[in-house]
């Protein structure tokens, strides 16, 4: 089974990934971006306020690409727990809300056009554990320490998450992130011990 956790920079995705970790010490954690080349390359872009949005775009899908290759489909075909923080969603919501305000031609949808990249060698989370907090408490928690938690940015990257979950209701798992930390903590544990269960 693959488990993800996505959401806004500052919803608390890393603080519930290590909280699984310590209730689920079998599993597999892993993380996008990696810490692969490809992930180095990747970390150099989101550091650079003048990347091209395409062309990081496409650093994030062979990192993805690596991901699935070395760590995803080996854990699962091991019958292994896989839990992502970040995963294939975040490249969806994020680089379509970059791609908005640059190119494509044809005046093609940036969400679609990203998904359809994917369909052709992703591997579809099972379930997808939403991390749901406001943009503005969202760059606050990050401290907008890079191009992708400026307030503005995390608005167009929160509608872009709302349609994702609009399209798959059933995988996705919405927790408020505006609560207390052990009770976020408490709420993915929880989603997550019923997925395993039903699994």
């Amino acid at each position: 089974m693959l488990l993800t956790l996505e959401g806004l920079d500052g919803s608390g995705k890393t603080t519930a990934w290590e909280a699984l970790r310590e209730a689920y010490p079998e599993a597999v954690f892993t993380r996008e971006p990696t810490g692969s080349w490809y992930g180095e390359a990747v970390s150099r872009s989101m550091r650079d306020d003048g990347a091209d949005p395409l062309a990081e775009l496409f650093l994030f899908t062979a990192d993805h690409a690596d991901h699935l290759s070395r760590v995803v489909r080996p854990a699962l075909a091991d019958g292994n727990l896989v839990v992502s923080d970040r995963y294939s969603d975040s490249r969806f919501a994020y680089q379509a809300a970059a791609l908005a305000e640059s190119y494509l031609a044809g005046g093609r949808d940036p969400l679609e056009y990203i998904r359809e990249i994917h369909e052709a060698f992703s591997h579809p989370p099972d379930r997808t554990i939403y991390l749901d907090v406001d943009p503005e408490v969202a760059a606050e928690r990050a401290g907008a320490t890079n191009k992708f938690e400026r307030v503005e940015y995390l608005s167009r990257v929160a509608e872009n998450y709302e349609r994702l979950i609009e399209a798959e209701p059933d995988r996705f798992v919405r927790v408020d992130a505006t609560q207390p930390l052990p009770a976020v903590r408490e709420a993915v544990i929880d989603h997550v011990e019923e997925f395993v269960a039903e699994s």
